[in-house]
C-alpha cells in the first residue's frame, strides 16, 4: 500500500500493528488486546483526516495507484462484460474501454478510462489519456446502445484528453465536441460516473449525462491543479492553492449544482476498501437507472439538454 504524503501518522500505526503480530515474545491474549487498541487509534485517525481533507489532498487521494479503476467496476459490479474495440475509422484506443454488460437483470453499455495498474498496462492504456480514435469509439458505443435502446454508464477517470502532436493532427478538438455532443443527444439513459480524476474536456467528452455521479474523493475540472498554478503564477508548486480555488472537488460541484450525487467513501478512500466503494456506486447507479427508464427518449433527450444549459447560466441572479 501507498502512503500519500499526509498519512504519515496511518503508517506508524500499520507499521506499530505488524510488529505486534511478528513479536513471537507477546502472547496471543497480549497481540489481540495491542492489536484491538491500535485498530482504535488507526480509526480514529482515519476519521480525523479523511473527515477533514483539503482539495489537494483529494487530489492525491483521486490519483492514488490502488484506486480502483473502470476495469475493476467492470469485473466487479457488472456480468458478461463484451468488450467492443475500434472507432472503425482509424484504429482501438485502449485509453478507453466499453462494451455491453448485464447490470442488476438488465444489458447496459459500459464506457469509460482506463488507466492501467502497473507500468506495462499504463503504457497500453496510455495512462488513461484517449486520443480521438478514442472518443470516435465512444461515440460508436453510444450509438449503438441506442440503436437496441440499452442504458449507457460511463466512468471518468482520466487527467485529461492525449496533448500530443498525433492527437492533434488527427482532430482531438472535434473528438471531444462530437462525444459531448453524443451524449447530449442520446435518447436512452446515460449515467455518468466521476470514479478518480475527471479532467478538462477529456472527462466532460463522457460526462455529460441525465445523472452525474460522483465519489467522495473524486476531482473534477477543467484543468488539473498542477496546469492552473503553472498558467496563474508560473509554478506547478502552487498547485495546491489552485485546486482550492478551482471547486474541484465532489461537495463543491453539488453545491454548484454540476453533479447530481456524492458517493460516499469508507474512511481511509476506495483505495483501501475497494470492494465497499464498488458496492455504493453500483446501488446508486440501479436508483437513478431505475428511475431515468421511466421516462421517453425524447424526454431523456430534452432534461439532458434542460440541465447543461441550466449550468451556463450559473451565478445569474
Amino acid at each position: 500500500m501507498q502512503y500519500l504524503d499526509f498519512e504519515q501518522q496511518i503508517l506508524e500505526i500499520d507499521t506499530r500493528l505488524a510488529d505486534v503480530n511478528a513479536d513471537v515474545t507477546r502472547t496471543a491474549d497480549e497481540k489481540k488486546q495491542e492489536t484491538e487498541r491500535l485498530n482504535k487509534k488507526r480509526e480514529k485517525a482515519l476519521e480525523s483526516l479523511y473527515s477533514n481533507l483539503t482539495p489537494w489532498q483529494k487530489s492525491a487521494v483521486a490519483r492514488h495507484e490502488s484506486r480502483p479503476h473502470t476495469s475493476d467496476y467492470i469485473n466487479s459490479i457488472f456480468q458478461n462484460f463484451s468488450i467492443l474495440s475500434g472507432d472503425r475509422a482509424f484504429a482501438d484506443d485502449k485509453a478507453i474501454i466499453g462494451g455491453f454488460a448485464d447490470f442488476e437483470g438488465q444489458t447496459v453499455m459500459v464506457i469509460g478510462h482506463e488507466k492501467g495498474h502497473d507500468t506495462e498496462s499504463r503504457l497500453a492504456h496510455n495512462f488513461g489519456m484517449a486520443k480521438p480514435e478514442g472518443y470516435r469509439k465512444a461515440i460508436r458505443l453510444m450509438k449503438l446502445a441506442e440503436q437496441f435502446n440499452v442504458p449507457v454508464i460511463t466512468l471518468v477517470d482520466t487527467a485529461g484528453a492525449f496533448p500530443g502532436m498525433e492527437g492533434e493532427e488527427r482532430g482531438q478538438g472535434q473528438a471531444i465536441a462530437a462525444s459531448t455532443e453524443a451524449c447530449l443527444d442520446l435518447k436512452v439513459p446515460l449515467i455518468c460516473c466521476i470514479i478518480g480524476e475527471g479532467g478538462s474536456g477529456g472527462a466532460i467528452a463522457l460526462a455529460s449525462g441525465n445523472k452525474v455521479l460522483m465519489l467522495e474523493n473524486s476531482i473534477y475540472s477543467v484543468i488539473s491543479p498542477e496546469g492552473c498554478a503553472s498558467i496563474l503564477w508560473k509554478d506547478a508548486k502552487m498547485a495546491p492553492k489552485a485546486a482550492e480555488i478551482l471547486n474541484l472537488t465532489a461537495a463543491d460541484l453539488l453545491r454548484l449544482g454540476i453533479i447530481d450525487e456524492v458517493i460516499p467513501e469508507p474512511l481511509g478512500g476506495a483505495h483501501r476498501y475497494p470492494k465497499e466503494t464498488m458496492g455504493a456506486l453500483a446501488t446508486a447507479i440501479k436508483k437513478h437507472l431505475d428511475t431515468l427508464k421511466q421516462h421517453t427518449p425524447d424526454e431523456l433527450k430534452a432534461m439532458r439538454h434542460d440541465k447543461f444549459f441550466a449550468m451556463t447560466r450559473l451565478g445569474e441572479e
